[in-house]
This record gives C-alpha cells, structure tokens and sequence, in this order.
C-alpha cells in the first residue's frame, strides 16, 4: 500500500524524492559507516515547488473564471491552464469551489495586510484611521465587480467571520487610539464605531466614482468626531 506520503508528490518532487533516498543511504568511508544527513536545503525545495504549483492553480483558476464565469470552469481547464495534470491538481483541491475558496482567502489575506500595514504607519491616530477606512471602502468597491454568481458562492458568512472579526478588531483598536488624543465622541463605544465604520463604507460598492468614494468616508470620519458645543 502507497504511503499517503509518497501519494502526494508530483514528478518534480519524486525526482528530489531519489536524491534524498539516495543520500540517506549508508555509505562506507575508510571503512567507517556513515549516515550522511539530508541537507535542509532538500525540503525547502520541495515545499517552494509545492506552493509554487498551489498558487498558479490559483491564479489560473481565477482567471478562467474572469474570463469564462464561474459554472463554466473545470477541473480539466484549470490543470491545462497550470500545466499540470489532472491526477495532481486533485492531489491539491477536490474540486472548483475550495479553490476559489482558497484564492478568495488568499485575496482577503492580502486585504488584511495592507490594512495592518497602514494602520502601523507612523503618524496622528486619527489620520491612520483615514488612510484605513478609504482603503477599506475602496476594497468595497472593487468587489462589487466580481459578479453576482462569484460573489453569492465567495461572501458566505461562515467563511468570512475570522477575517471580518480581525477587521473590526483592527479598526477599534485604531479608533481606542483616537478616543486618548479627545478626537473621538464618547458616546458610543469604540466596538459599535467600528461595527458602524465597517458597515457604513459598504456602500462604496454601489458609488461611481473615486471622489464619491472619499466624500462617503470624510461622511463616516464625520460621525466619529465629538459633537460641536451649542452656537
């Protein structure tokens, strides 16, 4: 019986998978035995390869469907497009839907870490605060273009809720930052601002322009900021 193991090399990685047999086996030297130890560079290779081949199917995929609609790609176009065979891209994923699933994860990763990335900027509080909501708002709307068949199948709730917590964590921590320097109201707490930011800026899917865009997030700033004294 095939080890699970060995089941899910490529022909690249079988071709690495004899040079590491082949260097484990014991040797004599000056009559002395030997075990020579597999250099680390061996596995690093293997698994550069292994996710070289992972975010190409990737790619491809998300590309037949730009192209093709999402109910028209097969698993069969997918392996073409990676170049690879068949019997290996199964080998990755089971089927269409878990790898745009796992692309849409991949997008939403890099989402994330540019959002973490402006939010570390150096700077006032409430300006990071900006920089993140615009980027925020106008990620909303780029995804209002994906489709309504690729969107129904990608923004399940069960999917998204861990990379949706982080984005509220996120944005309240900047907003408690905020609330120390007196620029927030302090009549409502930082987590239902966030909620309110969050959900707010969901409607740039729906806006025309990159202006509309920045007038609806000066809009939500607005409603963040402590109320104005009477006169």
């Amino acid at each position: 019986m095939q080890s699970p193991v060995l089941a899910t090399l490529t022909s690249f990685d079988w071709n690495l998978w004899i040079h590491l047999v082949l260097v484990k086996t014991r040797c004599l030297i000056l009559g002395a035995p030997y075990t020579y130890v597999v250099p680390k560079l061996w596995t690093e290779t293997i698994e550069a390869h292994r996710h070289a081949v992972h975010d190409a199917i990737l790619d491809t995929a998300w590309r037949l469907v730009a192209e093709h609609g999402v109910t028209s790609v097969t698993m069969s176009q997918i392996a073409k497009g990676t170049g690879i065979g068949r019997a290996t891209l199964y080998k990755y994923f089971p089927d269409v839907e878990s790898i745009l699933f796992a692309q849409h994860q991949r997008h939403i990763a890099g989402h994330l870490q540019h959002l973490v990335q402006l939010r570390d900027l150096p700077g006032d509080a409430m300006q990071r605060l900006e920089a993140v909501l615009e980027a925020y708002a106008f990620m909303s709307h780029q995804r209002e273009h994906r489709g309504s068949e690729l969107a129904a199948l990608l923004h399940r709730g069960e999917q998204l809720a861990p990379a949706q917590q982080q984005l509220t964590d996120l944005v309240r921590d900047l907003l408690t930052d905020v609330a120390q320097n007196g620029q927030l109201r302090d009549d409502v707490s930082p987590d239902e601002l966030a909620t309110y930011c969050l959900h707010a800026l969901t409607a740039a899917n729906s806006l025309p322009s990159e202006t509309s865009i920045r007038r609806l997030v000066k809009v939500t700033l607005d409603g963040l900021r402590p109320p104005s004294g009477p006169g």
